[in-house]
């Protein structure tokens, strides 16, 4: 099966079902929707629960785990978020999708850790959700390793990068990112800080474009200098995508998401080349 998502993201490979998913979400047209078009484009069925006591029977009569649930704010019986909370507090993977964003929730949500939040203001709401679900259930395929000097920063984007499920690699120095992409060729984004004790960003990307190219690993730098140029120096170095911090949540995930799918849209065309 192939799905082509609406941010561009490309997914060809067996079919994604089995995986226990809840929707929480009372609006008819929607849960038909969204219902229909998972089962159409990536061939899953999923558990509908219209109001907070149906999600919460849903929860305890099984003990197969879910893997995801997506689920409305203001779900009947928990019109003030108490089913986003109940499902957080189970550590059920979560995305919320709400018509309503007021001062403030994203802040909300972003602190509750959940995998995606999507609006219900436009009309490509439910194809933004797919596509949501189909990276969650498919991000364990990709390897990226962070490399980073602080142990905070490493820590952080491991976590941010896990939440989405990623495959996450750390390295403190430059050193341990060449000895851990040496151990593993698998992994195909690194993301670098660019002050390093030992080897800076620029070198160490020198030094692995050296052997290994854009075709198979993509590579990000991140600083938290003030200096616009970094950009330039660390692009011309051999990387591939450069952010400041302190950058938010949703611009990280973007760009993550955007090197791997440019990617996997070169390694295929390197193969159908190859077969040729």
């Amino acid at each position: 099966m192939s799905f082509l998502g609406i941010s561009g993201m490309q997914y060809s490979g067996g079919s994604l079902s089995g995986a226990r998913i809840l929707l929480a979400e009372d609006s008819n047209v929607f849960t038909s929707m969204i219902s229909t078009k998972l089962k159409e484009l990536l061939d899953i069925d999923i558990e509908t629960c219209r109001n907070f006591e149906e999600l919460q029977l849903a929860y305890d009569k099984s003990s197969e785990p879910i893997r995801l649930a997506i689920s409305n704010i203001n779900l009947p019986g928990a019109e003030k978020g108490e089913a986003l909370e109940y499902l957080i507090d189970l550590s059920i993977p979560t995305i919320a999708f709400t018509g309503t964003f007021l001062a403030g929730m994203r802040d909300e949500l972003i602190a509750k850790d959940v995998v995606d939040y999507i609006l219900k203001d436009n009309v490509f709401a439910v194809d933004l959700l797919v596509e949501s679900i189909c990276r969650f259930l498919t991000n364990h395929r990709h390897h990226v390793l962070i490399v980073d000097d602080s142990a905070t920063a490493r820590a952080l984007l491991s976590s941010r990068l896990k939440r989405y499920n990623f495959r996450v690699s750390v390295a403190e120095n430059g050193a341990k990112a060449l000895e851990i992409l040496k151990a593993n060729r698998d992994i195909g984004l690194m993301v670098t800080d660019y002050n390093m004790p030992d080897i800076d960003g620029f070198e160490l990307t020198r030094r692995i474009r050296a052997s290994i190219g854009s075709h198979e690993l993509r590579i990000i730098g991140v600083s938290s200098s003030t200096n616009r140029l970094l950009s330039a120096r660390f692009l011309k170095a051999g990387g591939n995508d450069f952010m400041l911090r302190p950058f938010i949540d949703e611009e990280f995930y973007c760009r993550v998401n955007q090197n791997l799918d440019t990617l996997l849209q070169i390694q295929s065309v390197r193969q159908v080349r190859m077969s040729a």
